[in-house]
């Protein structure tokens, strides 16, 4: 067996996560790396534009260490922008292109952009005020630069890379150097940037394209915005290998027929996605795709219920599968091999054990290790994959970590990942919920996925969210907004029922609500937060 990380078509190990680029494109130059429907670059045209933008952003001043910011639909422009960023020894900063203007603002306040890259319809939507307050070197457009006045020097790619060198810039650029920050939901309310180094990245990297023998023979979906962080495993392991990327068009994943064509028509070999999008997937008529050549589908994000993979399983009984596990401050740190699904199963896939080069333990609420099945603990995780903190907050940074109890004579570092899980007599992992869905009723602890669970599991459910409601009188009350099936039906006092038969009198959800869809983040989740504030105030 090869050890990890390397790959006997690969070529040398790269050690930051552009040279995968560099190293690909020598190996393959006329391959084609990233395709968006009927545009597409190879590898040496990838290369080219991702070297001339480097060499653009270093003439205004970009520096190792600069963070430059990323307003972008998905296209094989920002895949080149990536890798030109990180070329100059500077850290790109996705922003959801679909977020509000404000939310860019705010990115940019926090990190202080050098420069920005977006485009001219995506520029419209910021408002002048926002970008004034947030002055920057220069902002880049991958197509024509706006007519209106701008605050500060516009570049358009056709008209400021051609006449850049084509070879790489000289920079040094270690593993240890921020490679992106990816920014997740702070719950003051302000987002907070997660700082991933190219050592962080590549420790993920290398373990998947070693357990899945991803080569040049694959074409990867990526189906993940940008600023989530599944696109860094179709992105860099795509690369690494050689390998085509194919980038799923916006909105795609509402249409199941036209999804399952996609991955169809393209020769998908590589799906990832969160499960929301493979549940939608089984609605596509894949029994009438030929879909032979898609060997390997991935999934994380969110609990999958079982119910819904068992038809994934069935419907699609050839590809190897896996569940992917961990916060976007670890990349992923243990995973699944999903297997045979028995019909009578009802609880969620393990989580499984850690990946390679990574170790996570479960410590429970007296202190020592989880050993024995059915002991709870909460998640730690520790290894080179795991963040180096939150941008701009050292004191959040270090409310993250706990010196490791376990390793004698040293002061090692352990990342909270905010999960409770047991472990099973194989020794996986199995998640019983997050720290922050721990709610307590009555006086009783409940972990508000157990509900959810419960309820999906009815034949007539599609998807169920319980919410916490404070209530003086009991410290919270459940209630619970569910969506049916197509062609089924079931009211609130059913479905109460239905949950009285597995849950405690204290768990059966006091309301439940009947509601066409669940609204989403721009990532797949679904959207708590939104909930949340849309009943309360409904309730004021």
């Amino acid at each position: 067996m090869q050890p990890c990380g390397f790959f006997v078509e690969q070529g040398a190990m790269a050690y930051v996560l552009h040279e995968l680029l560099t190293e690909s494109a020598a190996r393959r130059p006329d391959a084609e790396a990233v395709r968006l429907l009927d545009q597409a670059l190879t590898y040496a045209a990838l290369e080219k534009l991702s070297n001339q933008l480097a060499h653009a952003l270093i003439e205004i001043g970009v520096v190792p260490g600069d963070r430059i910011g990323i307003y972008l639909h998905k296209s094989p422009a920002a895949i080149a922008t990536i890798f030109g960023i990180m070329k100059t020894g500077a850290c790109y900063v996705p922003v959801d292109p679909n977020a509000p203007g404000l939310r860019l603002a705010e990115i940019a306040r926090q990190c202080s952009f050098r420069a920005l890259i977006t485009s001219s319809s995506l520029y419209e939507k910021l408002s002048a005020a926002a970008v004034d307050d947030y002055p920057m070197a220069a902002i880049f457009f991958i197509d024509k630069s706006p007519d209106t006045a701008l605050p500060a020097p516009a570049f358009s790619f056709a008209n400021s890379l051609p006449s850049q060198p084509t070879a790489p810039p000289t920079v040094n650029v270690i593993d240890q150097d921020l490679a992106y920050i990816l920014f997740t939901s702070g719950s003051t309310g302000s987002p907070k940037g997660v700082m991933l180094s190219h050592l962080n990245a590549l420790t993920f990297i290398n373990w998947a394209c070693d357990t899945f023998a991803i080569s040049s023979t694959d074409r990867l979906s990526s189906h993940a915005p940008l600023n989530f962080d599944l696109s860094v495993f179709d992105i860099f392991a795509a690369i690494k290998a050689g390998a085509a990327i194919s980038l799923v068009p916006e909105g795609l994943s509402a249409f199941p027929m036209q999804l399952s064509s996609f991955i169809q028509d393209q020769g998908i070999t590589v799906w990832y996605s969160v499960p929301m999008v493979l549940t939608m997937l089984t609605r596509g008529k894949l029994h009438e795709r030929d879909l032979s050549r898609l060997r390997l589908v991935l999934f994380a994000g969110e609990v999958f219920p079982i119910k819904h993979l068992r038809n994934l399983r069935r419907v699609l009984p050839h590809p190897r599968m896996a569940n992917l596990y961990g916060p976007t401050e670890t990349n992923v740190c243990t995973w699944y091999e999903v297997g045979q699904i028995l019909e009578n199963q009802t609880t969620p896939m393990p989580i499984g054990k850690a990946c390679a080069n990574m170790a996570v333990i479960a410590i429970n609420e007296a202190g020592r290790r989880v050993l024995a099945p059915g002991e709870e603990g909460m998640l730690y995780a520790r290894g080179s994959n795991v963040m180096q903190g939150y941008y701009g907050r050292p004191s959040e940074s270090a409310a993250c970590f706990i010196s490791n109890p376990f390793a004698s004579g040293r002061d090692e570092k352990m990342y909270c990942t905010g999960d409770w899980v047991t472990i099973d007599e194989k020794g996986d992992f199995l998640l019983i919920g997050r720290k922050d869905h721990m709610i307590k009723t009555r006086g009783y602890r409940v972990e508000l996925g157990e509900i959810e669970a419960v309820m999906v599991a009815h034949p007539a459910v599609n998807e169920a969210v319980a919410l916490a409601i404070p209530d003086e009188a009991i410290g919270n009350a459940i209630r619970a907004i569910v969506t049916v099936d197509d062609g089924n039906s079931i009211n609130a006092t059913e479905l109460k029922r239905h949950c009285a038969e597995k849950l405690p009198p204290y768990m059966v959800p006091e309301e439940i609500e009947f509601c066409d869809t669940l609204p989403r983040t721009g990532t797949g989740k679904i959207d708590r937060q939104r909930l949340l504030r849309e009943r309360a105030m409904a309730a004021t």
